[in-house]
């Protein structure tokens, strides 16, 4: 019996050991698997940013040096332009009584129209290409891939860069309300940053466009500084709010509510780790009736970022 009860001691005291080893190993398996998938979205969040510096850079090679090019000559078109219609005033004044076929094709031509409309025809010309201008600029503005090391930025043209992006969305009857502050610069890495404004909004566009029975469909983009060492940028929307059971499932990967091939569960995840590596937080307000915000607040120290 002694002898019994020794074994069956020592079986007990192997069973515990194993089972200690084996909740070791699984947490360290579990540990691994995490590290593995931001490992993965690291990646993936790397490879996104070298494709879109590599996109933003051909597309403003291409469209830069045509739009340029006809974005000058339209200041000598115009000048040509007028020089023509007063040569033909003049000639109108020491020719008053012209042949009737030539003056049956000036009444065809709808000469005075000509004279109105030419002006303002060249006008809108320039404004378009400005307008092409202004978003291949927003383009380089927020991708900004050249500069890898913290900047010292506007955070409000960042966040108007990626408005100007989203813009073919917002046409929907939605609209967008800037309640900036009055915010010192911020140091950060701008692209990242701006890669983060660029996902949230994207999120809220998506969360008010399901929303098929609301009349008022609503964005409110609010900047302050918390105090001398924060800021902070919220990010509202007015849709229906994020259920509990899933809000502190957002940040993780390859999480998403979106149907198959619509999301990949990674915008989010991408979200909080550049936030996360600015030293600053971001979190989720969403109550019923109250819509959804997401915070976020950032250091206004540099050697807070982490530099990788």
């Amino acid at each position: 019996m002694q002898w019994v009860g020794e074994h069956t001691r020592a079986l007990e005291l192997a069973r515990q050991t194993l089972e200690q080893r084996v909740e070791e190993r699984t947490q360290e398996l579990q540990e691994a698997l995490q590290n593995l998938k931001q490992t993965q979205v690291q990646l993936i969040q790397t490879e996104k940013m070298s494709s879109l510096g590599q996109l933003v850079s051909g597309v403003a090679h291409e469209i830069n040096n045509p739009i340029n090019f006809i974005h000058g000559n339209l200041v000598y078109a115009n000048e040509y332009a007028q020089e023509l219609l007063r040569l033909i005033d003049l000639y109108q004044q020491e020719y008053p009584n012209l042949r009737a076929a030539l003056q049956d094709q000036i009444d065809a031509s709808n000469l005075d129209f000509i004279r109105t409309d030419l002006p303002k025809l060249v006008a809108s010309m320039e404004m378009g290409t400005e307008r092409i201008q202004k978003i291949v600029q927003s383009l380089r503005n927020f991708s900004r891939l050249d500069e890898a090391e913290v900047k010292v930025v506007n955070i409000h043209e960042g966040i108007d860069n990626t408005l100007l992006i989203l813009n073919h969305r917002l046409k929907h009857g939605i609209e967008v309300v800037k309640k900036y502050g009055d915010l010192p610069l911020v140091p950060c890495y701008p692209a990242q940053l701006n890669q983060v404004f660029m996902n949230i909004l994207a999120n809220a566009l998506d969360a008010l466009m399901a929303e098929e029975a609301q009349l008022v469909k609503q964005i409110v983009i609010q900047t302050q500084k918390v105090d001398s060492q924060q800021i902070r940028v919220g990010i509202w929307n007015n849709g229906s709010r994020i259920p509990y059971e899933i809000r502190d499932k957002l940040f993780d990967p390859f999480f998403t509510t979106k149907p198959v091939g619509q999301g990949t569960g990674l915008g989010l995840t991408i979200c909080y780790q550049i936030v996360e590596k600015h030293r600053g937080k971001i979190e989720v307000i969403s109550e019923p009736g109250q819509g959804t915000e997401f915070a976020i607040v950032l250091p206004l120290q540099a050697e807070n970022c982490v530099v990788t």
